[in-house]
């Protein structure tokens, strides 16, 4: 297995004043890493056993220039969260396992097919009953609610969730 090396990321998910997007279960975000700008779209979520849901990914010049863009568009930052991500992969093999450190814990996170994900799943000790499949943004308010934290603009290091 190949990893690639850790990386710092911030990412920032958008929408309108409205919340159109979040109205629709879908999601436009904007990720810094490894000096790269990434700008992406998520469709509505299909959940089951494992969530699915369309990305389209493109990589972008300078945030700051896409976000004011985006700003006059009447997109607005809605939440911000940061991460530290180590990313397996093995050749051949249609899926990437990755390891995310964020202020509220570490996660796994395994994408791919579903068949994949769940054999690469079970090869690290892992099973359905194991699988989480909400967001950064619902864990994030979740490990708010049971630690009495008040929930603010994201999961940010060096703010009050930070270890």
């Amino acid at each position: 297995m190949e990893a690639r090396p850790r990386v710092f990321e911030t990412n920032q998910l958008l929408d309108t004043p409205a919340g159109l997007l979040r109205s629709r279960g879908e999601v436009l975000r904007i990720r810094q890493s490894g000096g790269q700008t990434i700008l992406t779209y998520k469709g509505p979520a299909e959940r089951g056993r494992h969530k699915s849901r369309e990305e389209v990914e493109t990589q972008v010049g300078d945030a700051a220039a896409l976000l004011t863009i985006l700003a006059k568009l009447e997109f607005e930052p809605t939440y911000r969260y940061e991460k530290f991500r180590t990313e397996f992969v093995r050749p051949g093999e249609h899926g990437v396992v990755t390891v995310d450190e964020t202020p509220i814990g570490a996660f796994l996170e395994v994408e791919g097919h579903s068949d994949w994900i769940d054999k690469a799943a079970s090869a690290l000790g892992y099973f359905e009953k194991d699988y989480i499949i909400e967001s950064y943004a619902t864990l994030y308010r979740i490990y708010c609610a049971d630690n009495g934290h008040e929930v603010g603009a994201g999961m940010i290091y060096g703010e009050h969730l930070s270890r």
